[in-house]
């Protein structure tokens, strides 16, 4: 007799097994984004950053950074082939008008002077020489001068008596005309040595100049030589720093190389640098606050630099004669450019990820139920650590400032612990 067999329940498979893993998970992950979606998000608050809504007046600044430099600077060069003797400064080294630098040496030099005062002498004498011949010379026309003039005087007497004589027959018609004849000859003769004597002494006045003009291009070649000479000691020509020394003990420099920098102490400007996007927004003559990490000084804009380096501007900042002692040259400085100032605004602390002019979503925390929920904010203009307001917020109104750009999208409302 055939038995009646009963079907054996299946067993649980492998498969089955991961299909329901599968299943609970995205249970688990449903339950998650609903939680999520209703702000189910707990943060601990000493974790977040929460500033009020503010109301009052608001300075909008462009911020930057840079340098103090002297606003007056020389270059200090080599006037002649020389060698580096002795550095008698060091740069950072505080320097007077005269104060000595570097000591230079070049036996060349001291050859040249002598040579050209050699030189000098030489024509110094010649024109003493030339000035006694000249004296002799004019004292011997004068002299032929004097000597025809006395003629003269002799027949104009002897023409007088003969003419007299003449009247009453003593002297002939021939002798007396012989007489006045030799007086004119006399006369003309004077005049032509009054003549040649001037004449003689603008030929001596000329050859004089032209002597004494070769004189003077040796006095300034011997000038040439003499400061060439005391260029061998490098001095500060005003009172400042040594801000740069590009020498070494026993160098060998060609006229012209460049052996140092003295900038002015006192007199100093700021060179700050802007991002290129808000240099636009700088003017000439706006005040600049300069902060040397124990000071802050008051400046204005004086230049603005129209070459763009590394998306970043430089601008030329004009500073107080009295300056703190915390200023001196090369210092880093920040700076701050004041390009507006809005009266009684609602400004906040500056959020994470916010820029002027823009729209943001911010998490508006409620101390009562302790949770925020996000608001759309617009904003306006920044001023430092600070932007204003548009639209969007009241006055003591809470925000959080920190960055949760992680969870912005997913999580409207948060649980502040």
């Amino acid at each position: 007799m055939d038995k009646i067999k009963q079907a054996k329940p299946k067993k649980f498979t492998e498969q089955h097994k991961w299909l329901l893993i599968l299943i609970v998970a995205g249970f688990v992950f449903l339950w998650l984004s609903v939680n999520k979606n209703f702000g189910q998000l707990t943060i601990a608050r000493e974790s977040l950053l929460i500033e009020s809504i503010q109301q009052g007046d608001l300075a909008v600044v462009v911020d930057g950074y840079g340098k103090l430099i002297s606003n007056k600077q020389i270059l200090i060069s080599a006037l002649t082939n020389a060698r580096v003797k002795e550095i008698v400064l060091k740069p950072g080294a505080l320097v007077e008008q005269g104060s000595v630098i570097v000591r230079l040496e070049n036996p060349e030099l001291q050859q040249l002077v002598d040579d050209a005062q050699q030189q000098l002498a030489q024509i110094q004498g010649n024109v003493r020489q030339l000035k006694l011949t000249q004296k002799r010379e004019l004292l011997f026309e004068e002299a032929n001068l004097a000597q025809i003039k006395a003629s003269l005087q002799s027949a104009a007497l002897k023409r007088k008596a003969e003419e007299q004589l003449l009247t009453k027959g003593i002297v002939s018609k021939l002798t007396f005309e012989q007489t006045r004849l030799h007086e004119v000859q006399l006369s003309q003769r004077v005049d032509f040595l009054k003549l040649r004597t001037e004449q003689l002494r603008q030929v001596h006045l000329e050859a004089i100049n032209i002597i004494e003009q070769g004189m003077k291009q040796q006095y300034g070649r011997l000038a040439i030589a003499e400061t060439r000479l005391a260029s061998l000691e490098v001095k500060a020509e005003f009172s400042g720093v040594l801000q740069k020394l590009s020498v070494e003990l026993g160098q060998s420099l060609s006229a012209g190389q460049t052996i140092g920098l003295i900038g002015s102490v006192s007199d100093l400007v700021a060179i700050i640098k802007v991002p290129q996007s808000q240099a636009q927004q700088i003017i000439l003559g706006q005040q600049t606050l300069i902060d040397t990490r124990v000071d802050k000084i008051i400046g204005q804009v004086a230049r603005i630099d129209p070459i763009v380096t590394n998306n970043t501007v430089s601008i030329e900042i004009t500073l107080p004669k009295d300056l703190p002692a915390s200023a001196r040259p090369e210092l880093n400085v920040d700076g701050k450019v004041t390009i507006a100032k809005l009266s009684k605004v609602l400004y906040l602390k500056r959020p994470a990820n916010t820029k002027s002019n823009m729209s943001a979503l911010l998490y508006k925390y409620d101390q009562t139920t302790q949770q925020a929920n996000q608001q759309p904010i617009e904003f306006g203009q920044q001023a430092g650590r600070y932007i204003e307001v548009l639209k969007g917020a009241k006055l003591n109104e809470q925000f959080i400032i920190s960055d949760l750009a992680n969870i912005k999208d997913s999580v409207s409302t948060l649980t502040i612990d």
